[in-house]
């Protein structure tokens, strides 16, 4: 090469972005002070001198396919970081990226899945080629750079090779450019895939930058059928919890993860604790999300009511109505210091506010809810009716009296129940005019179960509020109450539907697989698009990023909102279960019916470690201590979780917003 390069003196190379890969030993060479013999590279070892940045294509949260430059010598977690900045999208935390699924991978635990003769699924197809690295085995090593390495398993989600075609082309931009690299090297076609920009078009750096902030805010109604053909459905929990397994390692290298150059990734929220959603700046930022929570629902990867299905389409067709109509300009689009101030003078008021109407401005006095409403605690092989009762709700506790005039008189009341740290989910049916709340509350024994039954939709939302904050530890005085209730009550007024659509059925090109889950489709076949535009006449008058949030919010406010499951085993227990992990909290879960066993909350952990040599995983909590082994994916993912949502909770408009990516790999990798 060197010859050939001295023929030719007028070519210059740009060797910047160029390291040293060593296959062997599946790491990068980085130490660039250090001599080969001090990172153990002996005479016969073989080095691949290789580009950093290479071409990966990227699937959106929105199904669209990018493909774009990513640096696969640094963390992923880093890696994803510097394409969000090119994106436009803040708040990269949240994200990471994700091996492709297919259908087979639903079927198996990541510890019984195995690679027959010698042969990798890659695209459906088998190919006797060597299996890819398991993204998140941890090894001790000293290996260079303070790499934890990665070993070669049978098993996880094979790199997909893309199919190219007319939906995606590579962006040929050079190395070693600035980060609007992305952004000068590309346009938007009208289909919403992503192409190479012709050099014959005039076209300033302003109006493409602003190009590409509208592609990615905005995304088509319907995705390719390349991306729609690819979704794996999931049929159970179980299936649920193994789509867990495709996360990659954030803590090591795309590269140490068995990705090639032009393989897929899958980019996604994997944290779902999303701060400070501003419509002013994050446009992309609420766009996507709206696209990966619509997905999750139409996907049936997170269950809800047939009310809430109809009333998330109908949000769906007012985003869809919303597109091609000019938008009001938003105020502080430049997330100035004003958006700061006033949010601060929000909080303010909020909290002067929230201390007085509830208690009349008496701040000695200890704010309490009560009313008549009914209870029933269900109990085995016996059927019980809801019995009615007076409940008062003081110092995040519930008593239950016989009758007001008991309560009053000072009687002991019949039953008292601690909702802290209990789990509470709605149970409610429009049509029936059911509101109820489930209650789980930790016990001896575990989570028991108990029931209550409002009368209308203002006493629900007024207990429903009160148990939630409850059960986060917060009283009646709190100063998101009030804002709690109001919040309730508009989710449940989305779900009334209107007496007359406002748009003629007859106007409007609904498939109703873009908009319905297929169990919805299947049960009001011949008269879905009709409730659709009933459930629409709500929704009308929203613009279009209000919309998005109200798609959002609601899809925050269903019961299994957030919760990553994966199967385990605990210590000393034969039978498989499911844990869940969620932004404030560990769930132990029945893996067949989902009903929680017990729960743990994230502030009274003090510490969590994985025993690397038996895979087995340790939460140590001020009440108990709790061992399992994961088997539907590697522990180090739930390790991952947990630290990930420890490490987003400290995330404050006080601290200095500079991401600490230290402290996280520190709370997440499992290393020191």
């Amino acid at each position: 090469m060197l010859a050939l390069l001295r023929c030719v003196p007028e070519v210059s190379m740009d060797w910047s972005d160029h390291a040293l890969w060593w296959p062997e030993k599946n790491c990068w060479l980085t130490r660039t002070r250090s001599t080969l013999d001090q990172c153990g590279v002996h005479a016969d070892a073989t080095l691949h001198f290789t580009p950093m940045h290479k071409t990966v294509r990227v699937q959106l949260p929105d199904l669209r396919y990018l493909d774009t430059k990513v640096d696969f010598s640094v963390k992923t977690f880093t890696a994803v970081g510097q394409l969000c900045k090119e994106l436009g999208v803040r708040h990269a935390e949240e994200l990471s990226f994700s091996k492709p699924l297919e259908p087979q991978h639903l079927k198996h635990n990541l510890k019984d899945k195995k690679v027959r003769n010698g042969e990798t699924r890659i695209n459906g197809h088998a190919h006797p080629t060597h299996p890819p690295a398991d993204t998140n085995t941890f090894i001790a090593t000293s290996s260079p750079a303070g790499s934890n390495g990665s070993l070669d398993k049978p098993f996880l989600c094979a790199p997909v090779t893309p199919t190219r075609s007319h939906t995606s082309t590579p962006i040929s931009s050079p190395l070693g450019t600035n980060q609007n690299t992305l952004r000068r090297g590309m346009h938007t076609d009208l289909n919403g895939s992503y192409a190479p920009l012709n050099a014959h078009h005039n076209i300033t750096l302003e109006s493409l930058n602003g190009s590409l902030d509208a592609s990615l805010a905005q995304s088509p109604v319907t995705p390719s059928q390349e991306a729609r053909s690819r979704l794996v459905r999931p049929k159970s929990l179980v299936e649920r919890a193994r789509m867990n397994v495709a996360w990659l390692d954030s803590s090591l290298s795309i590269m140490e993860q068995g990705v090639r150059e032009f393989d897929t990734l899958c980019l996604r929220f994997k944290f779902y604790s999303f701060y400070d959603l501003n419509p002013g700046v994050d446009a992309v930022r609420i766009n996507q999300i709206y696209e990966q929570a619509k997905w999750q629902l139409l996907n049936e990867e997170i269950d809800c009511t047939e009310e809430e299905s109809l009333m998330f389409a109908a949000l769906q067709v007012q985003v869809n109505l919303q597109a091609g109509v000019p938008q009001p300009q938003s105020e502080n689009t430049n997330g100035s210091a004003e958006d700061d101030i006033d949010a601060a003078l929000l909080d303010l008021q909020t909290t002067l506010e929230g201390t007085s109407i509830i208690n009349g401005g008496d701040i000695t006095h200890v704010p309490e809810l009560f009313n008549y409403l009914r209870f029933l605690k269900p109990k085995r092989f016996t059927l019980r009716a809801y019995k009615r009762y007076w409940f008062a709700c003081r110092d995040l506790h519930l008593s239950l009296y016989k009758s007001q005039e008991e309560a009053k008189a000072g009687a002991a009341p019949q039953y008292t129940i601690n909702l802290r740290g209990c789990e509470v989910t709605p149970e409610v049916n429009l049509q029936q005019r059911k509101y109820d709340i489930k209650l789980e509350v930790p016990s001896a024994e575990g989570m028991s179960e108990m029931k209550i039954r409002c009368d209308t939709e203002e006493q629900y939302a007024k207990w429903m509020a009160a148990c939630r904050l409850a059960a986060k530890g917060r009283s009646l005085a709190d100063s998101s109450y009030d804002a709690e209730v109001r919040s309730i009550l508009a989710f449940l007024q989305l779900q009334h539907p209107a007496p007359a659509p406002v748009i003629n059925p007859q106007s409007l090109d609904i498939n109703p697989d873009d908009y319905v889950a297929p169990r919805f489709v299947r049960k009001l076949k011949g008269k879905l698009v009709q409730r659709i535009l009933e459930a629409h006449a709500n929704v009308k008058d929203l613009p279009l990023i209000e919309a998005k949030m109200n798609y959002i919010k609601a899809w925050q406010s269903l019961p299994e909102h957030g919760i990553s499951l994966f199967i385990i085993k605990m210590m000393g227990h034969k039978k498989e279960e499911l844990l869940g992990v969620a932004s404030n909290r560990l769930m132990r879960m029945d893996i067949n019916t989902g009903d929680h066993i017990q729960t743990w909350r994230y502030n009274t952990i003090k510490a969590w470690n994985v025993n690397w040599e038996v895979k087995h995983m340790m939460v140590q909590f001020e009440e108990a201590n709790i061992i399992f082994s994961c088997l539907s994916a590697d522990c180090k993912v739930i390790h991952e979780f947990i630290g990930g949502y420890i490490f987003l909770s400290m995330r404050s408009k006080e601290a200095n917003q500079t991401l600490n990516e230290d402290l996280f790999h520190k709370l997440t990798g499992g290393w020191v």
